[in-house]
């Protein structure tokens, strides 16, 4: 048999946001390296962002991720798009985020739009206001994300959802046809048994007087 090669299946997406590159001056010079930011996800509900930096950009990419795996944080959803509007500011960053209807997409840019898209948003407007350094932006998103909560109208919606669940009815099991009763046998009339008579001895009719002695 011929050995198949299975495909292993990611488990997050990763989107590189930015790699640059970066000196440090030493006493014998300057040295070279290369920093990257990389967001992962896994467009159900979890996403995350990390930055690495090596001597050679593959290095620094799975740094990256490495770190933002244990950055990861859970995306609450109503939806396709985000619970309720947040501002959020983070250093020089300042972002708006807004709900939208079906339909409308992701109005973002940069580094928001990579870091919702990853999230599992599909219908989200957002609005940047301060800096535009997309470390930055996309750290401020990570942290909207994390602020987001459950909105009343979301907790009955999932009570509407938990009672229709309940009521709806278990398929029944099929009962087995009832089996046709037994015909009872016609009950013949019992014959009534007749005490056999015994024949009765008739009596020898009365002799008459006994006939006079012959004289």
């Amino acid at each position: 048999m011929k050995n198949r090669k299975f495909k292993q299946v990611k488990e997050f997406t990763e989107a590189v946001l930015q790699i640059d590159r970066v000196t440090r001056v030493v006493k014998g010079g300057r040295r070279l390296r290369f920093r990257a930011t990389v967001c992962i996800g896994n467009k159900k509900g979890k996403v995350g962002v990390g930055i690495g930096k090596s001597t050679e950009v593959t290095g620094a990419i799975q740094k990256a991720v490495s770190e933002a795996k244990k950055n990861m944080v859970d995306a609450l959803m109503d939806g396709t798009t985000v619970p309720h509007d947040i501002q959020v500011k983070y250093k020089s960053a300042k972002i708006r985020i807004l709900p939208a209807s079906k339909g409308t997409g992701l109005i973002a840019g940069g580094a928001i739009r990579k870091v919702l898209e990853l999230a599992g948003y599909k219908d989200v407007l957002t609005k940047s206001l301060g800096s535009n350094n997309k470390i930055n932006t996309s750290k401020c998103t990570i942290e909207a994300i994390s602020l987001f909560q459950v909105t009343p109208r979301m907790e009955k919606a999932n009570k509407t959802i938990g009672t229709k669940k309940e009521t709806a009815k278990k398929p029944v099991a099929k009962k087995a046809p009832a089996k046709p009763a037994a015909k009872k046998a016609a009950a013949k009339p019992a014959a009534k048994k007749t005490a056999a008579k015994k024949p009765v001895a008739k009596k020898a009719p009365a002799k008459k007087a006994a006939e006079k002695k012959e004289s």
